[in-house]
This record gives structure tokens, sequence and C-alpha cells, in this order.
């Protein structure tokens, strides 16, 4: 069973806890609008962590605004693109129970704690690129 919203944002901020308060990072803002979503900020980088419960997949998605143009990324890709990791699937992103939900969390946080430094550069734009981010031009007035 796919857990819900409110034990989706307690596992989130169990398994980012450590990771959020070494990188200085704030939050999580938590919404659940669409699909429950948590969000943690620092260093002009957002990480947006998901849960799918018609999926049942969960998922840190990783964004940049400049200013023109807003980037955003999933992590496994960034981290593949960083070099911080070197081979695809290792990290879950199912969440059809808790257990697999706490795995996925975990493993999706240790990639953040591997590409944030690396984010916070000049280079972080290129690396985004790099890492087939979407992008979304900011209307110009």
């Amino acid at each position: 069973m796919i857990p819900a919203a409110k034990v989706f944002f307690e596992e989130v901020r169990a398994a980012y806890a450590v990771t959020a308060n070494s990188l200085g990072l704030s939050g999580p803002a938590e919404d659940e609008r669409v699909i429950p979503v948590s969000t943690y900020k620092g260093g002009g980088v957002d990480y947006q962590i998901g849960l799918d419960p018609r999926e049942g997949t969960v998922e840190c998605s990783v964004s940049i605004a400049k200013e023109s143009v807003t980037l955003t990324a999933s992590i496994e890709d960034l981290a593949l693109a960083t070099g911080a990791v070197e081979l695809r699937g290792r990290i879950s992103y199912s969440a059809r129970n808790l257990k697999q939900l706490r795995k996925s969390l975990l493993g999706q946080a240790e990639y953040v704690r591997l590409v944030h430094p690396i984010l916070s550069d000049s280079a972080a734009e290129d690396l985004m690129r790099q890492a087939g981010a979407r992008e979304w031009s900011k209307n110009a007035e």
C-alpha cells in the first residue's frame, strides 16, 4: 500500500534531516495540492521530492532558476552528469510500501549530498544542461 501524504512528509523529513543540515538547506516546504511534494532550498538550488501515488514512485528533481530560464533535472541524471556517480540504476524510485519508500528516499538524499557542492559553483547551468534538464523560459517584461 502506497504511504499517505502525512507518512510521506514524515519519512522525507527523517531521510533528508542529516543531508539538509550538513548542506545548510532550508525546508522542507510541504505541499499536496496535486501530489505530495517536499521542497528543500539552498545555494540557489531547489530539491523537490514528490510522491506519485498512482505510479507508486518517489523522485527528487533539482531546479535552478537563472535570470532568463529555469532548469529542472532528475537527481540521478544530474549525479551522472557531474560525475558523482558512474552508473545509472543505483538508486530506487519505488514507494509501494514504507520499506521501499525509505530506501528510495535515503538513496536520493545521498545523491543530493554528492551533487549539491558541485551545483554551488558557476558551472551549475552547464551541468544542468548536460544532465538533460528541461528548460522553461521566463517571460521578459
